[in-house]
């Protein structure tokens, strides 16, 4: 089966279980909150943090449904920070994916409730794992202690932090890498660690694997920086050319658009290198990686 095949029918899995879980009686009380999760869950995001949990489970040979619960976990926990960050407080866009953003059609106030709700309900997901047959008690443990670093203070929430701080000030690269590692790079690289964990590995096997996605997050996040700088706004689905209209620190200002790429291949070079020792067993997260240099939004 060809990659893309590959990638498609993991993707379809991974709606349609987020679909039945967003249906669930008891998931919100107020039907206009389950209607913002769900407007900002479906609004056509590529799944990547999902498919790259359960592409590191399968480099252990344990399939998707084993860590199915945890890769949708992740993928509400990055719906909840592009809601948050598309606020008028912090990015202020309007557009996300094509279609306007969760403030937009419910309002602020219900925006960062939906985010809240779809952040605490991660956890519950990630509980939930726990029931699989084959997840043993200490995995899921080890998965909610690296997950709440990784989406906290010391990991997302710091770099947008960092983020938020440096704007209107130069950072130099080293500062800049830090906080991509942090505001994007910290949720990706969980997102790899969580599929290894439950997957059984060993605890070298689940360093290698944390050290390529620690690699691709920051790649990802250069990524975004040179689309904001030089991508199709009409491919994006929302407005581009903000970072320098704000002042905003990114590899871009520091390297240049040609600078950034070529940083960018060193880092996908770098996160292909920590999987080299898993031979074939690693060929879905190394063409992961292939797709995170070659996007196009």
């Amino acid at each position: 089966m060809e990659f893309q095949e590959h990638l498609a029918t993991r993707i379809k899995v991974v709606n349609e279980f987020l679909a039945g879980y967003m249906e669930r009686d008891g998931i919100a009380e107020s039907e206009t909150l389950r209607e913002a999760m769900k407007h900002a869950l479906f609004s056509g995001g590529k799944r990547f943090r999902p498919i790259l949990a359960i592409a590191s489970a399968e480099v252990f040979s344990v399939p998707m449904e084993r860590v199915m619960p945890t890769a949708c976990a992740l993928e509400l926990i990055h719906t909840y920070s592009l809601i948050h960050d598309d606020l008028p407080s912090l990015d202020d866009d309007d557009f996300r994916r094509g279609k306007p953003t969760a403030h937009r059609v419910f309002g602020e106030g219900m925006a960062v409730l939906a985010g809240d709700a779809l952040l605490t309900a991660a956890f519950g997901l990630i509980a939930e794992n726990g029931r699989v047959p084959g997840v043993t008690e200490r995995q899921v443990l080890d998965v909610v202690a690296d997950v709440a670093r990784a989406c906290g203070a010391a990991g997302m929430v710091g770099g947008q932090a960092i983020d938020i701080a440096s704007t209107g000030t130069e950072l130099d690269q080293n500062g800049i890498e830090m906080m991509d590692r942090l505001k994007t790079g910290a949720l990706i690289a969980v997102s790899a660690r969580v599929g290894a964990i439950l997957g059984g590995a060993s605890k070298s096997d689940i360093e290698s694997i944390t050290d390529y996605g620690q690699c691709l997050g920051i790649a990802f996040q250069i990524g975004d920086d040179v689309l904001d700088a030089v991508g199709d706004e009409s491919k994006m689905g929302k407005r581009v050319r903000k970072d320098a209209e704000k002042q905003k620190n990114s590899m871009v200002r520091v390297l240049g658009v040609d600078g950034a790429r070529e940083r960018a291949r060193y880092y996908i070079g770098e996160a292909k290198r920590a999987v080299n020792k898993f031979g074939e067993r690693a060929n879905a997260v190394v063409k992961l990686a292939d797709l995170v240099l070659n996007r196009e939004s």
